[in-house]
């Protein structure tokens, strides 16, 4: 399913939705302020979830150890679940800033997304970020109601996806499921590719005995991802 050229703005709404992700250089100190503030829940929620399981700690018990209030967390999070998957999240929704930009070059539409979301793991900068992901993985596979929570957030993004590749590029008209299979292909070889990388980091948890010395990163997930979408079968690409 090859792609035009066309070029449409940012809608407001994703500039809205990433402005917690993606600062801007000359943010306010009250902007740079809340951006500390989320990223100290979310350090701290993965730590105490991790060391404690996800239902052994209380809301209230996480705002108590970050030192602020629930007011507080609810203008960010939605929920416990929301904060422990927010490294994923962030992942995506920058994913989505990508596409909105994407140039598609005559791309079919799976390696149009894989190039979006390898530029949105090349943003993926901070050096915790993959610490913080392979946390909230882990958390995920033990933890139901993460499932729940990222099922939800997952068909939020293909929408959005499927909205971006329809508003750009004219695809998904009435009875056509080619962008929406594109798409879900993406998403499986993500978590493919996120499976074998976790995977990866537990064997190497275990070889050492006390703990990796060198985590996982970004570009190690990247790379399982570039393999991931070329296993798919060419005729499903």
């Amino acid at each position: 399913m090859p792609l035009s050229g066309k070029r449409v703005q940012v809608a407001s709404s994703m500039t809205a939705t990433l402005f917690a992700v993606t600062a801007a250089p000359n943010s306010s100190l009250r902007e740079r302020k809340k951006r500390r503030t989320r990223q100290t829940l979310i350090d701290t929620a993965l730590e105490l979830f991790t060391r404690r399981g996800f239902g052994g700690v209380t809301l209230d018990e996480l705002c108590e150890e970050v030192e602020v209030s629930k007011r507080t967390f609810f203008r960010t999070f939605t929920s416990k679940e929301d904060v422990a998957m927010a490294p994923d999240q962030d992942l995506w929704r920058v994913f989505l800033e990508e596409l909105e930009t994407a140039h598609p070059d005559g791309l079919p539409v799976v390696e149009l997304g894989r190039d979006a979301l390898l530029a949105a793991l090349a943003r993926m900068d901070d050096e915790g970020w993959a610490r913080r992901m392979l946390l909230s993985r882990r958390l995920a596979e033990r933890t139901p109601s993460m499932g729940a929570h990222g099922l939800q957030f997952c068909e939020a993004t293909t929408q959005e996806a499927l909205a971006i590749l329809h508003r750009r590029f004219g695809l998904g008209a009435p009875g056509d499921l080619r962008p929406r299979l594109a798409v879900d292909m993406l998403v499986a070889a993500f978590h493919g590719a996120v499976a074998s990388w976790v995977a990866r980091a537990d064997e190497a948890d275990e070889a050492v005995g006390t703990g990796r010395t060198e985590p996982p990163t970004a570009g190690e997930l990247a790379d399982r991802l570039r393999e991931a979408v070329a296993a798919l079968p060419v005729s499903l690409a």
